[in-house]
């Protein structure tokens, strides 16, 4: 299998729930690096495609982004900058400089403040960005900001789930994946 594409819940992406190459990781950095790395090992994909909903800090919702940056926002270690993985020298994942920043964390952001810096706010992005950089696999990550990561954020989240679905089928036409 060349693509995988992981998304972390069928509801975002309920068209694409009988395509092959769809896998679902379920939410948070340890569901979506277990289902990456073992997916990566078991079928040696070229690319890996991550689709879902994010927070907008520096963007408003409604929209689909390309991201290229990855960071984790609630990993705490002594000598590190919040947000930077120690066993990574306290770096962000970095492919290339032409999409947007991604923090990721196992919370909900509801003060824009938490985002570190980072253009959106998500639960999966870095885990599965890190398991492609170990595994040597080409990544391909975008995000459809369903909220502005604030006191609105989980009905707008809620409400928005499933509206990025059009652009991940058109993003995977256009990489000749279906």
């Amino acid at each position: 299998m060349n693509d995988l594409v992981l998304i972390a819940l069928k509801g975002e992406a309920p068209e694409l729930v009988d395509k092959p190459g769809v896998f679902y990781t379920g939410v948070g950095k340890v569901n979506a690096a277990i289902i990456a790395a073992t997916l990566i090992e078991r079928y040696k994909p070229k690319r890996v495609f991550n689709f879902g909903t994010a927070g907008g800090i520096t963007v408003d919702h409604g929209g689909i982004f390309k991201c290229t940056k990855f960071s984790q926002r609630d990993l705490k270690v002594s000598g590190c900058i919040v947000g930077q993985d120690a066993v990574d020298a306290c770096a962000p994942i970095t492919f290339s400089t032409d999409g947007l920043h991604v923090s990721t964390g196992d919370n909900f952001v509801t003060d824009p403040a938490d985002a570190q810096g980072a253009d959106l706010v998500d639960m999966e992005a870095y885990a599965i960005a890190k398991a492609c950089r170990d595994a040597n696999v080409e990544f391909i990550c975008y995000k459809y900001v369903s909220d502005r990561a604030d006191d609105n954020a989980a009905d707008n989240f809620q409400d928005n789930i499933y509206k990025g679905q059009d652009y991940y089928i058109s993003i995977l036409k256009e990489n000749n994946v279906y």
